[in-house]
This record gives C-alpha cells, structure tokens and sequence, in this order.
C-alpha cells in the first residue's frame, strides 16, 4: 500500500510501487503526508496531483495508498462552515494552527464533538431504501433529513429512540438483501466526481427568483436551470454573484470562491453574517456553505473545488431542498486544468486548454436540474448551476466562454462599457440570452398578472429598435429623426435608466419583488402605449418628454417596496391624466 516518489514536477508527483492503486484514489504524499489524488496509471507508476505546496518533497519519499477516491463529508453542521476546495475547515484551522494553513494540516469537516436532536420517523422492521429518511435533526431554521445511504437497501433491524447523537453515533441498523446488518450514522462519505443518483429529472418550471430586475425580467433562470455570467474585469461578474447569492430565493446556498482574491472572499465572509435573509430573518450566512480556494492557494485543489459545492449541493437536494451553487470563476477552475495538463505533457487544444475541456465542463453543468430524489417520499429539490466565467480581455470566442454557452441556457453577458457608465448590473441586453422564458411564463401569470410576456417582448423591442437608431444619431443626430423614433429613443432611455440600472448598494434597490417589477413594467409599457397614440394623433415628442410624470418614471427603483403599490397607482393616474389633457390640447 506504499510507493516512493520518483519525480516530482511543481503540484505532479510521480510515484513507483503503486501497482493496483486506482484511477482518483486518495493517496498520502511525502512525511508530512500531503494529500494527493492520483490521476494516471502506468504499469506500477502512479501520476498523483498534490493538493498542497510541494517544495521540500525528495525522490524516495513515501506515498502511501488510502484506497479511497477523493471525498468530501456529507451531515449535520455543514450549513456556515467555511471550506477550501478539499473540505478542511478553514476556522477550525486557524484556531489550531493561526492564520497560515500548515502543509499536511487535517481537520474533520464536521464536528465530532457537538451532539444532535435526532428525531426518528422510520421504525424497526420497515422497508429501508436508498433517500429514505431515517429521522430529522435541525440545523438553524433547517430541518436536516438523514437519509438511507445509497447502496444500502433492505430492513430496518433498528431505529435510534429520539435523543441527541453525535454525527458518528449509529442511529439506525439495516439487515440488508444479502443478510448483512449495515450501522448508519449521521454522516457519510461521497466521491466528488460521481454524480448523486435521482429518481427522475423533472422539466423546470418555477423560476429562481434572485430580486435583479434585469435577470428576472428579461433573462429569468429556473430552479435548476443553469446560467453563464462572462465579462472581462472591473464589469462586475462577482457583484452579479454576491447579489445572487444574498438575495436568490433557493434555500441553500452554495459559494464557490474559485481561484479569486482573497479580498473579495473576505468581503463575502464579512458582508453575510451581517446581512438578513428576507425571507427568515436570520444572517444569510446560516444557509450559506463558503468554499474558498482563492489565487494564493494551491492550484490543484481549485479543480477540486467546484466538485466539493457541487456535492453538497446535491447532498441538500436530496432532501428536497432548492439550491444554488454560485462558481466564481470557471475560469480559474479551467486554468488550474490547463497547468496540470502541462505538467502532465498531454496535448494542448485551442488556446493550450486540454482536449477535455469541453466534456469537463459539460459534466459539472449537467449535474444540475429539478429532480425527484430517490426515496418512497417522492420529494423534489433542485440544484442551479451560475458559473462565473472571466475571458481575458473580453473576448468572448475564447474557449472557456464557448464551451460554456454550448452547456447552459442562460447567457448573462457583461459589458465593460455599461460598468464604466456606472450602469449596474452591466448585463449587455442585447447580446444575453435566456431559453427559459417560455418556461417561466406561466408562474408569472399565475403570480403576479397575465400581460409579462407582451410587457417584456415590447421592453426588449424598444432596446433594439434604440440600438438600430444610434448609428444614425451619431451620424447626424437626433433632430431628423421622425416622431416615432424620438419617442422609441425617449421610452428607451426609462427602460434602461429607471428598469434595468439597479444600485446594488442602496437599501431599498438591492432587491426588487416580483410584484414590484410586474408594476414597474405595466408603467413604462402604459407610457409607451399612451405616447405612441399620442404622436400618432400629432402630439411633438418635446411636448411628451416635458410631462411631469416622467420625473415620477425616473424614481421607480428608489421608492420603498411597501409604498409602491399606492405610488403606481397614484403614477398610473397622473400619466392617464397628462395624456388625456394632450388629446384635448390643454398642455
């Protein structure tokens, strides 16, 4: 079960004596038993990718075997816990070691010590499937199911009596098919790179609503939908993130710093205990899981990252719960590939990214989706998949951003431009994209009014029909333009300034209901309606920028949420009033 290094070429290891190791087996690395996983095998040659800062490490050092692939621990006290890319407990860490993570360093990552309320709801001599719940413990407003491993079906033999357990205390014993009595703790372990069985994957319908006009308005996701956020630096792609991660209506959440500065990860640990869920009222932290691998950590454990959110995502699905995994940025994660491929010598593809770029991420992407779980409960949970991606310069034909947007359905493109306008979220509206409108249609006629489809068709008409006129406004300028495009222009300008600019830092804008939106939308399509009929009926586009009520139009975002059902109808009057005086002539 131990080989000896051999060569050793920056995070790739080489080791001899490894005959009948396994593809992605968990191996220790050097005295100070680094943790590696091995990821080529030839003849008794071993190629290992270490997770950890390799200078020191000598040919003739030991490896020793785990028989084990790569795995993170799945139970009770995940929720608030924050991870680097191979589950170590970053604060248990620092209690223990200091500030720096010490080569070799191993800490559970979940607590042995704290006990749990176990709540049994499966009894002696009942049927024990794969997802079916043993009993409950709460973990903060959560009820936390513990469920039948998969692979272990059969009988009960016994069920724990309700009291508090550790998470290694066995709660339940299973007599299985082949006569075996299986003891079920609370936690269990679950490779990273296999994908957690379902029982069906079930076609998206309710969107995943994140409070961000521009996303839920005009290119919505669904829970367990998946969505792209490109744009190069400074256009805001991790602000799209923390605001989707703070605000987004999935019950969990998980946060994949991937190769980032440690600043910004450090403004997420800061920000989330002090901000309140508007849904429970307690710090968004409680139902946030933080994994963070920032640009100053080793490069191997960021590929590992995404695979550790993405299994405990999976994990709270099983349960029944929505959640949502925010990766930034897929980027570095395809970065970290491209340097292990180097130091691997495999050939290069398209910009020296390895030949498997695409299926790599075509395999991280498909594992989300709204599902039933295994289990006789037959319960429904989702895991939304949004993956930052940074291409360097902008360029979006690079391969990262292509291989993405061949996978996901949502594309939010950023633009540098609309950021250096102080346009926030700098989402280009006219080269995003979403296929899940058709999707969602029916929850927003079910939840807030029939008329979103036509509202948000004519919205998305009249930002192209501005885009077609500017050339010709810079060419000549606006003043010979017809009436109809005057108004187009003029309607444009409070779709883009009064709708889609939200100020992510202003109380009241951060987040915007559904119900607001809807509202905000009848009121800029009624302006529309009523000054097309207006010009049509010979009224000056001059004469219709000039009505007070456009002042009103332009403080939408501002007016506090529980005032603006009386200030749109109080709005809504005013403009049918304004109007109804131009087609007398009294203005």
């Amino acid at each position: 079960m131990t080989g000896n290094i051999i060569r050793i070429t920056g995070p790739v290891v080489e080791a001899d004596g490894m005959r009948g190791a396994l593809m992605y087996e968990v191996v220790h690395v050097g005295k100070t038993a680094l943790i590696g996983e091995i990821i080529g095998l030839s003849e008794d040659v071993a190629t290992i990718q270490v997770y950890e800062d390799t200078i020191g490490l000598t040919p003739g050092a030991p490896v020793e075997r785990t028989g084990a692939p790569l795995s993170v621990e799945l139970g009770p006290g995940l929720l608030g816990m924050v991870y680097d890319g191979i589950q170590r407990p970053l604060e248990m860490i620092r209690e223990g070691m200091g500030d720096f993570i010490v080569r070799g360093a191993s800490f559970p990552a979940l607590d042995r010590d704290r006990k749990y309320a176990f709540t049994p709801t499966s009894k002696s001599s009942t049927a024990a499937t794969p997802g079916t719940v043993i009993g409950t413990v709460q973990e903060g407003r959560f009820t936390h199911s513990i469920l039948v491993p998969h692979g272990i079906e059969g009988t009960f033999v016994s069920v724990a009596d309700a009291g508090e357990y550790t998470v290694t205390d066995g709660i339940a014993i299973v007599l299985t098919v082949e006569g075996k009595e299986e003891p079920v703790t609370m936690i269990r372990r679950w490779p990273v790179r296999e994908e957690r069985p379902v029982a069906e994957k079930l076609k998206p319908g309710a969107p995943l609503f994140t409070g961000q006009r521009v996303i839920d308005s005009f290119f919505p996701i669904v829970k367990g939908g998946t969505a792209a956020v490109p744009g190069p630096f400074g256009a805001g792609k991790t602000v799209v993130q923390h605001q989707l991660a703070k605000w987004s209506d999935a019950d969990i959440i998980i946060y994949v710093g991937c190769g980032e500065r440690g600043n910004e990860l450090a403004d997420v640990l800061r920000q989330f205990p002090a901000l309140t869920d508007p849904k429970s009222g307690v710090p968004l932290m409680e139902r946030t899981v933080l994994i963070g691998n920032t640009s100053n950590m080793p490069v191997a454990a960021r590929e590992a990252s995404v695979y550790t959110g993405i299994t405990i995502a999976e994990y709270y699905r099983d349960m029944g719960y929505d959640v949502a995994l925010m990766a930034d940025s897929t980027s570095r994660w395809a970065e970290a590939m491209r340097e292990i491929s180097g130091r691997l010598e495999e050939m290069p593809g398209e910009h020296g990214y390895p030949a498997y770029l695409a299926s790599r991420l075509a395999g991280f992407y498909e594992r989300a989706g709204h599902v039933t779980v295994l289990g006789p409960s037959g319960r429904e949970g989702s895991v939304s998949v949004i993956g930052a991606v940074s291409p360097p310069g902008g360029d979006f034909s690079e391969p990262v951003t292509q291989n993405t947007l061949r996978v996901v359905r949502v594309f939010w493109a950023l633009d540098a431009d609309l950021a250096h306008e102080r346009h926030f979220p700098a989402v280009d509206w006219l080269t995003s994209y979403s296929l899940y409108p058709d999707d969602v249609e029916a929850w927003w006629n079910e939840n807030a009014g029939n008329q979103w489809g036509d509202m948000r068709s004519t919205m998305m008409a009249i930002l192209q029909k501005e885009s077609e006129l500017e050339e010709i406004v810079q060419l000549v300028g606006p003043d010979v333009l017809p009436e109809e495009d005057k108004l187009s222009l003029h309607i444009a300008e409070y779709v883009r300034e009064s709708f889609l600019v939200q100020y992510a830092f202003d109380p009241v804008d951060t987040f915007c209901p559904f119900e607001k939106q809807y509202m905000m939308m009848q009121l800029i399509t009624e302006y529309a309606r009523y000054g097309r009929e207006a010009v049509m009926n010979g009224v000056s586009v001059s004469v219709i920028t000039a009505l007070p009520v456009g002042q009103r139009l332009k403080r939408l975002g501002a007016v506090p949420n529980a005032d603006f059902k009386t200030y749109f109808e109080e709005t809504l009057c005013e403009m049918k009033d304004a109007f109804h005086r131009l087609e007398g002539g009294t203005v």
